[in-house]
């Protein structure tokens, strides 16, 4: 009883939510596009989640009372995201009203040249998102102000966004402050530092690269400008 009771569900059976999962949430965005968030989604998440409950009770034997502490469990862990979440949503539109956005747009314009303008937007907000510790903080106050400045300039949205994300992710993983850096030290039993400097391993050649290209793309974007002015 108690080996059976052990026994972990194969690879294909651990599948078989996430495919479920996949399944329904491709047929809820094409039946209703872009209107999928307002509660199809929520339906597929729901229904995959009853799968991988059958599963565990029907096959395994797990008991209701597992799989609720589990629940309450992942909860608990999310809980600091819901709120940082809240806490955006306050800071984004206090940032909007107050006049903060537009001001940075109107200086912005004034102090960034567009040569240099995704580079200089990748380090802004990995330099935040480090003091922060929250890349979604940086990408919804900063990051939409820079988004005006480069639209003001004629960047494609797709660049702006590129350099905005991407440094406020770099920073989010090396910052000490980062509520996902710690908790990923804290399960692995890492020491928070040790577990830093490994991942810049991979972050800062990763950075480095991602710095070349926007200098590369805002120089070109400089000299068509210059040449469509001639």
């Amino acid at each position: 009883m108690e080996s059976h009771k052990n026994k972990l569900p194969s690879a294909w059976v651990s599948a078989l939510p996430l495919a479920v999962l996949t399944l329904l949430l491709y047929v809820v965005i094409r039946c209703f596009g872009g209107d999928a968030i307002n509660g199809g989604s929520q339906i597929a998440l729901l229904s995959a989640t009853s799968v991988y409950v059958m599963l565990s009770i029907g096959i395994y034997r797990c008991k209701w009372s597992v799989l609720e502490d589990a629940i309450i469990d992942n909860i608990r862990a999310s809980a600091s995201a819901i709120i940082i979440l809240l806490l955006i949503g306050a800071i984004a539109g206090s940032w909007m009203v107050s006049g903060v956005v537009p001001t940075m747009i109107y200086y912005g314009l004034k102090i960034l040249h567009p040569s240099f303008f995704l580079v200089a937007s990748c380090v802004i907000c990995a330099g935040v998102s480090l003091m922060t510790g929250s890349s979604w903080t940086t990408i919804a106050t900063i990051g939409v102000a820079l988004m005006g400045i480069g639209q003001a300039m004629g960047f494609p949205e797709g660049w702006i966004a590129g350099a905005i994300i991407s440094g406020a992710y770099f920073g989010d993983k090396i910052s000490p402050l980062s509520d996902t850096t710690i908790l990923a030290s804290s399960v692995t039993d890492t020491p928070l530092f040790k577990h830093i400097r490994y991942m810049m391993i991979t972050t800062v050649p990763s950075m480095l690269i991602t710095l070349v290209i926007f200098t590369v793309a805002g120089l070109s974007h400089e000299a068509t400008a210059t040449d469509q002015i001639e």
